[in-house]
């Protein structure tokens, strides 16, 4: 639970750009490692760098901040704004541009930030000073601001936006953020995740340093490189970021290099918010009928099989692996985006994008591992979803890693079978118009009802013969129907009852698809599932 505790801790920071902030990991002289001032930049350079680093032992150079920055309060450190007129390329026909967030209070490590020329390709540093912020409200003695302090991150905007709204954000270790047209953010990505669930703490990686290309006039699109560092390993990465098209795209390129064996890597990682749902409306105690970032993890397996996994907000920590070969694709997918949804006209969960990852190089065998943790509120990020390839990273190796992410609505593939559309779950074992109680006999049992929407089924009746092809771990599977949806979109609902046999709370794993029943073809995606079931005690209909 080292991961919880430090995300209730970090959770004040959130509101400085919706990023969490996090538990702060030294970088290896990180000064030392990047090119100085007016040095040719080029990326197999800091390829070479990071491999360096790993070499080397790794030694914390978090900064002893000043008082003034150290002890501030959220409030304080949310009113230090950057100083527009001094935007990296202010003054200059660009379609976007980029400010630098301030250090202080948890934000401790120094993040090193050059501006590479495009003439001349050579990066000069911009170096930290109190004249390129405004400090009006916050309370900071800038007196005390006598050193280079470096930046905390940095976020990038469209340089026409008056506002100077954001739409991409890096901001606490190898966090970052992006929007899509609603200007939104919702859940994050993350540059490397290392022991996520193993038997020690999770450790959280930094990026130190940012090296920014200038971006073509007029075009919504730059080049951004990152060196990252932390006591197991180094990284070199390229991000190609394109914004043109009501999205962020992202093309990361990313070299890793181990200074020390790795009990568990995590390729690609985002972290996302799952609080209830239409499935458990146990964990929602408010009058909002759903509370979350992303509703699902949806992948696309090397095989072609579409596979889709809804979040949940379990009892306790949960890990699931999924394993694969050449994966095409996943993501972590808000698919409902209507507000009546949510009722949430202040942090509008019906905004939230999705974020789909596509390898765009040759990933091999591993898994894609999700771990779900149990929250009690909406503050707290509590669903991480990696790729973790078969082979474990040892010390001294290195792995080179490509792949895109694009932050949309949906993501930018979907399947051609009917997907899922929505999942929910209620009391088990009666008829359907009746209600359960004391005078009715019964025993206890879990209703499930999935929703298959689209695809072929646009094109069948609603008399068509359908068959659910239902599997549970344990227990039995009762009383499988299949109903037509009276809605816009063609669909057909599947409906079940899950008895237990037994009194164990433990998880339960389920499966259903459906197909014809004629020619036994595939009809949709697979839904895959993890029910908790409760106590033996509280197994009760009235």
């Amino acid at each position: 639970m080292q991961r919880r505790d430090l995300l209730k801790a970090s959770t004040l920071l959130a509101a400085f750009t919706g990023l969490p902030a996090l538990r702060w990991l030294a970088v290896s002289e990180a000064q030392a490692a990047t090119p100085d001032a007016g040095r040719p930049f080029r990326f197999d350079e800091l390829i070479a760098t990071s491999r360096r680093l790993a070499s080397e032992p790794y030694r914390d150079s978090s900064e002893a901040l000043p008082p003034t920055l150290a002890q501030m309060q959220p409030q304080a450190f949310n009113a230090i704004h950057y100083d527009p007129a001094q935007s990296l390329w202010h003054g200059l026909d660009r379609g976007l541009d980029v400010e630098f967030f301030h250090v202080g209070m948890g934000f401790r490590q120094p993040v090193r930030m050059y501006r590479i020329d495009p003439a001349s390709q050579t990066a000069r540093e911009v170096h930290f000073d109190p004249h390129l912020f405004s400090y009006a409200d916050s309370g900071v003695d800038t007196r005390q601001l006598t050193g280079d302090y470096g930046f905390a991150g940095f976020r990038i905007y469209p340089q026409a936006s008056r506002q100077h709204n954001d739409i991409v954000a890096f901001l606490g270790a190898s966090y970052f953020r992006a929007v899509d047209s609603t200007g939104q953010y919702g859940l994050s990505a993350r540059g490397l995740a290392i022991d996520t669930f193993g038997p020690g703490p999770e450790e959280f990686p930094n990026f130190t340093a940012f090296w920014f290309e200038e971006p073509v006039a007029g075009r919504s699109r730059m080049v951004v490189y990152a060196l990252l560092d932390s006591p197991s390993a180094s990284g070199a990465y390229r991000f190609d970021i394109d914004c043109e098209h009501g999205q962020v795209v992202m093309d990361i390129d990313a070299h890793l290099h181990a200074r020390k064996d790795i009990h568990q890597i995590g390729i690609c990682p985002m972290t996302s918010m799952y609080s209830c749902g239409t499935d458990d409306r146990a964990t929602c105690d408010t009058f909002h009928p759903q509370i979350h970032d992303s509703d699902r993890l949806s992948m696309w397996r090397g095989n072609g099989e579409w596979i889709c996994r809804p979040l949940s907000n379990p009892p306790k920590v949960q890990f699931n692996s999924f394993t694969d070969e050449n994966p095409r694709g996943f993501g972590l997918v808000q698919t409902d985006h209507r507000f009546d949804s949510y009722q949430d006209t202040v942090d509008r969960y019906d905004r939230r994008p999705s974020l789909w990852a596509a390898p765009t190089t040759a990933w091999g065998e591993g898994a894609i591992n999700l771990m779900e943790l149990p929250t009690t509120g909406e503050t707290l990020d509590n669903v991480v979803a990696f790729w973790t390839p078969k082979e474990p990273l040892r010390a001294g190796q290195a792995r080179h890693f490509g792949y895109r992410l694009t932050w949309s609505a949906l993501p930018p593939v979907a399947p051609s079978l009917a997907r899922v559309g929505a999942t929910r779950s209620g009391l088990g074992d009666f008829t359907e118009g009746w209600a359960p109680g004391e005078h009715y006999p019964s025993q206890w049992a879990r209703r499930f009802a999935i929703d298959f929407v689209g695809g072929p089924l646009a094109a069948l009746p609603a008399t068509a013969a359908i068959e659910p092809v239902i599997i549970a771990g344990r227990g039995q599977i009762r009383d499988p129907q299949v109903l037509a949806l009276p809605s816009e979109e063609a669909g057909f609902r599947v409906l079940f009852d899950w008895y237990p046999e037994g009194d164990s709370t433990d998880p339960v794993n389920m499966r259903c698809y459906i197909r014809s029943g004629a020619d036994q073809a595939t009809l949709s995606e697979t839904w895959l599932y993890q029910y908790f079931p409760p106590p033996a005690n509280q197994r009760r209909h009235a």
